[in-house]
């Protein structure tokens, strides 16, 4: 039986399918206030059978640092998907984000060396990579920078990887993926939903960074044929291009029948603001909504090479073109 954490996030669910449509044993494990029906949201964007499919995945109540829930998820599993992970850029988080990414991963990787797992693929983030000068290209060789301003996601990212590794070194067998800005449709509406939504609302500005992004669907066809594969002790970037957020938007406005930005957002407009955030959350206790980490990688220039994974299992992305009109029409079409 295949265990899948994470389950309903957004590569979790869109791997429940594929792993479903392979007829695999599956058990998902979920928090305690998760909702597992939005997965069918997902579910119904491949198929009509929704239910039938649905009803075949084993849910099991466990957090990821709940040791004694996990020990009972992990009963007669053979391979795992280490899909689960906390998301935030707010600095004020990072007690959470290191419990829930580094402690959560241990977590999950003691279980697979007690349980003497097959197998497990990762999915971690570009964020663990490091940075090259002059716009060169970051490849998996790419070597982690401590003294770079790294988001304190991106450090217990990192952290998660480390307990990874360390599992391949007590003789676990993994595979770690690093998708760039994942693009798909989430059950909870999250995650790059919020780009698809920018190139909805017609928004005249666009900050002047780049990064890498993926489909979603490419993201869990390379997770499958990985841990099927007899590939081990390796990590990939998934990146099927590097865009700049000017050419994202541009391309998402029409699908909208919005015009494409045309105005440069401001840094230093954009720090000011972060700052004024900032203080608002100290005065008056208001939730942050731009932090710096989020600032700086709006204008930071992040670009990939995945030809690692290309070469490796011969794999072709999907155009972006053909993902964003996916994703529009997932939406219900063009927004007049």
């Amino acid at each position: 039986m295949i265990l899948v954490t994470g389950g309903t996030g957004l590569v979790g669910s869109h791997l429940l399918y594929f792993l479903l449509k392979k007829d695999e044993p599956v058990r998902a494990i979920h928090r305690k206030n998760s909702d597992i029906g939005s997965v069918k949201k997902v579910l119904a964007l491949y198929t009509s059978e929704v239910d039938l499919l649905f009803n075949k995945i084993e849910w099991v109540e466990a957090n990821i640092i709940d040791i004694p829930a996990l020990t009972v998820a992990f009963e007669n599993i053979t391979k795992v998907y280490h899909c689960a992970a906390f998301i935030t850029f707010n600095p004020s988080k990072y007690k959470v984000l290191k419990k829930a990414n580094v402690e959560g991963t241990a977590n999950i990787v003691n279980l697979c060396l007690a349980n003497k797992i097959e197998k497990i693929c990762y999915v971690s983030s570009v964020a663990t990579l490091g940075s090259n000068l002059n716009n060169r290209l970051i490849t998996e060789e790419t070597p982690w920078n401590p003294d770079e301003k790294n988001s304190d996601y991106a450090i217990t990212k990192y952290g998660a990887e480390m307990e990874v590794w360390r599992g391949t070194q007590e003789g676990l067998e993994a595979v770690i993926v690093n998708p760039g800005v994942i693009l798909g449709t989430s059950p909870d509406g999250g995650g790059s939903g919020v780009i698809i939504s920018l190139g909805a609302s017609g928004i005249p500005f666009y900050p002047t960074g780049a990064m890498g992004i993926v489909d979603v669907q490419d993201v869990v066809k390379v997770m499958v044929q990985l841990i099927d594969s007899d590939i081990k002790n390796e990590q990939f970037i998934l990146v099927s291009e590097n865009i700049t957020y000017k050419e994202l938007l541009s391309k998402l406005a029409p699908l909208f029948g919005k015009k494409p930005p045309t105005k440069k957002l401001s840094k230093r407009i954009m720090l000011f603001l972060s700052g004024m955030d900032w203080l608002s959350s100290i005065f008056f206790r208001t939730k942050r909504r731009i932090v710096k980490a989020t600032v700086r990688s709006m204008f930071k220039s992040s670009l990939y090479d995945a030809e690692k994974i290309k070469k490796t299992l011969a794999f072709q992305f999907t155009p972006t073109e053909e993902t964003l009109d996916r994703i529009v029409k997932e939406r219900g079409g063009k927004l007049n």
